[in-house]
């Protein structure tokens, strides 16, 4: 059990996740902690409740063209456009360096095609076991047809879900915020077969340089993420709580605080992930952890899952 001492007692900080017992709640969030281990330079990865890796296709991915980011007031806009090695080099050449900092994996994966999301599954089938998840990104908005995008549906949602579901693994499906019925595709997915869904993945943006005339990133559009999507990630795990509290849920949006996290956890996320913070501080991730361990000692919180979805009054 994950129990530190706090100021004013210990804190148990051990969470599930579906299936999964994680050691604490606190998650890197895909695409921001890179394919290996990079942050292992300023956080000690094996304290983490998981280290979530960039998507990955089956095969390697160039990504969009530069520029790729554009800082916004409250955030960034990326249009990377998953740019990755694919399943294959990264189970060779990365993943080793990250169990080796003792760090629990979760991979992620993505594709165009519902074939795609089949075969980086089964080539994450023989995985090592430290790889205990698997989450299935049906959401990712920097891609050039963002009208197909899978997670907009329910159907396709299911489809891309049982078509990973050979990675033998408990499966989490990341969803998309830019839907009208949000709780519908999270049904759905939960039904296909995810142990849990992460929400949320970034919101739709733009920006434009009024000088030059043109766009500020090379895809046009991109995603949005940072504070300014606090709000929105609150809502859409209350809102998906509140419709099913029966399904697992990992919070993620604009993280940078213990706080932030906890307001997630209280609108019924079972444990969240912190990105765009980690490109300001790559420390962010540690000190988030630390700040909610400090926030339960403190008001006398003896578990961090007391926490999830007390707002509802459940």
């Amino acid at each position: 059990m994950a129990r530190r001492r706090g100021s004013k007692g210990s804190v148990d900080l051990t969470t599930t996740v579906g299936s999964l017992t994680l050691a604490n709640p606190v998650m890197t969030a895909s695409g921001t902690a890179g394919h290996g281990d990079e942050l292992g330079a300023y956080v000690d990865l094996s304290t983490l409740g998981a280290v979530v890796v960039k998507s990955l296709s089956p095969e390697p991915w160039a990504g969009n063209a530069a520029p790729r980011v554009h800082e916004t007031p409250a955030g960034m806009i990326n249009s990377v456009g998953l740019q990755g090695p694919g399943v294959r080099k990264w189970l060779e050449e990365e993943l080793p360096a990250v169990i080796a900092t003792g760090a629990t994996v979760v991979a992620s994966i993505w594709g165009t095609t519902i074939e795609d999301y089949a075969l980086a599954a089964e080539l994450l089938r023989d995985a090592p076991a430290e790889v205990v998840a698997v989450e299935v990104n049906v959401s990712c908005p920097n891609l050039h047809d963002r009208n197909r995008m899978f997670a907009h549906a329910p159907e396709t949602t299911a489809e891309a879900i049982q078509a990973a579901s050979v990675c033998g693994r408990p499966m989490w499906a990341k969803l998309s915020p830019n839907v009208s019925d949000l709780a519908s595709i999270a049904k759905a997915a939960h039904s296909a077969g995810a142990d849990a869904v992460t929400l949320v993945n970034t919101v739709l943006g733009m920006a434009i340089d009024t000088e030059t005339r043109t766009y500020r990133l090379g895809g046009g559009g991109g995603g949005l993420s940072g504070p300014a999507i606090h709000p929105v990630a609150v809502r859409a795990v209350h809102d998906v709580y509140a419709a099913y509290p029966e399904i697992p849920i990992i919070g993620v949006g604009g993280v940078a605080r213990g706080v932030d996290a906890i307001e997630l956890m209280m609108a019924g996320a079972s444990a969240i992930q912190v990105g765009t913070a980690s490109f300001a501080d790559p420390r962010s991730v540690a000190r988030v952890l630390k700040e909610i361990e400090a926030w339960c000692a403190e008001r006398g919180v003896g578990s961090v899952r007391e926490l999830i979805g007390v707002v509802h009054g459940r």
